[in-house]
């Protein structure tokens, strides 16, 4: 059986049957990289708590982590079905968010919709909001491997009537199939949540116009793909080179 991640450029279609082109996943485009930029001081987090717990939704559809007048804003273009953007998460483990707390750089994680069974990740790992995003978010990536199994034990048939089905059934269908439901609700999400979640076609399209928008922008191909201040980082596809970027910035 097919997987259901998706590998190559492809056209899908979402609610409201909103086509948008599909990036790979681990393959983009080399981009011209800034200059380093020096992250300076590290700054004192409001009273009562760390820098890595302000979290805000952005403009841009994605949820960013910390300092908002940061020296260094950090981007990640992700996608949920992407093995290589899982290695991202599970390799920042824990460095990321001490760097956070510095208050010198600030994180921002972008999802980047590029097949159905993402955007169903998407649609869940935002039910909750901003506070906890970033926890079921790394969640979500470590369950990966199980959430794929699943959907494709339901069979070819059973996904592709899922995908078939009206904008406010579909994500909900897909999700039964690949056991996030059951997997959120162990998680703090109501199964109730959770439908009204997925089926918030609204939401659903403007990620996928904001998946549109990012990748004429930023001649997005593939993710993850890291910005930093705005740029987009050159051949930064791992923890470890971002990591080593940011060290020479003073993180």
């Amino acid at each position: 059986m097919k997987n259901f991640s998706v590998r190559r450029p492809a056209m899908l279609v979402f609610t409201a049957f909103l086509t948008l082109g599909v990036a790979a996943c681990g393959d983009k485009d080399a981009s011209d990289s800034p200059p380093a930029i020096q992250a300076g001081e590290a700054v004192p987090p409001p009273a009562g708590q760390e820098w890595t717990d302000v979290v805000s939704q952005t403009p841009s559809g994605g949820y960013v982590m910390g300092n908002p007048d940061a020296a260094i804003k950090i981007a990640e273009y992700a996608s949920f079905t992407c093995p290589h953007c899982k290695d991202f998460a599970e390799a920042s483990d824990g460095e990321r968010d001490e760097m956070v707390k510095t208050g010198k750089i600030s994180f921002e994680y972008r999802p980047f919709v590029r097949d159905p069974l993402d955007m169903t990740v998407a649609l869940l790992a935002a039910c909750n909001g901003p506070e906890t995003y970033f926890p079921l978010a790394h969640q979500l990536f470590a369950n990966q491997a199980a959430m794929y199994e699943q959907a494709q034990g339901a069979g070819e048939e059973a996904y592709a009537k899922a995908v078939q089905a009206p904008p406010k059934e579909r994500f909900v269908m897909i999700a039964q199939l690949a056991g996030l439901i059951d997997y959120v609700k162990q998680r703090g999400i109501s199964e109730e949540k959770a439908k009204q979640c997925l089926s918030d076609d609204k939401q659903a399209d403007a990620l996928a116009a904001q998946v549109q928008e990012s990748t004429q922008k930023y001649n997005i191909t593939g993710t993850p793909t890291i910005l930093m201040n705005g740029s987009v980082l050159e051949n930064v596809l791992t923890w470890d080179v971002l990591k080593a970027r940011l060290k020479e910035s003073g993180i």
